[in-house]
């Protein structure tokens, strides 16, 4: 599976922000997808998850009401659609996809998209 995010970008405080992550390879074997972030001297964390076969969602608490994730099966992409953008949601966006063969979890990860917000 591979993974390409595209987006990112600059924008003030209070704007908006589309990412999206397009997949190829052995897209058939995807269980889920999510975005995931990390801020300069920080872990990365969760933003967003989308789980294929439920079709169930979650939100880091920090972005609940402001972003929201959807999925493009036709186009075998997702997106992050990013508004009400604050200076903390400063970091570089990863794009992944997990896919379980029985008892393995395979995890794979996009090179990661900057989305900057100016106060």
């Amino acid at each position: 599976v591979q993974l390409v995010e595209s987006g990112g970008g600059l924008v003030q405080a209070g704007g908006s922000l589309r990412l999206s992550c397009a997949a190829s390879g052995s897209t058939f074997s995807i269980n889920g997808m999510g975005w995931f972030r990390q801020a300069p001297g920080k872990q990365r964390e969760l933003v967003a998850t989308i789980t294929f076969g439920s079709g169930s969602i979650n939100y880091a608490d920090s972005v609940k009401g402001r972003f929201t994730i959807s999925r493009d099966n036709a186009k075998n992409s997702m997106t992050l659609q990013m508004n009400s953008l604050q200076p903390e949601d400063t970091a570089v966006y990863y794009c992944n996809a997990l896919v379980v063969t029985g008892r393995a979890r395979y995890g794979y990860w996009g090179q990661g998209t900057q989305v900057t917000v100016s106060s």
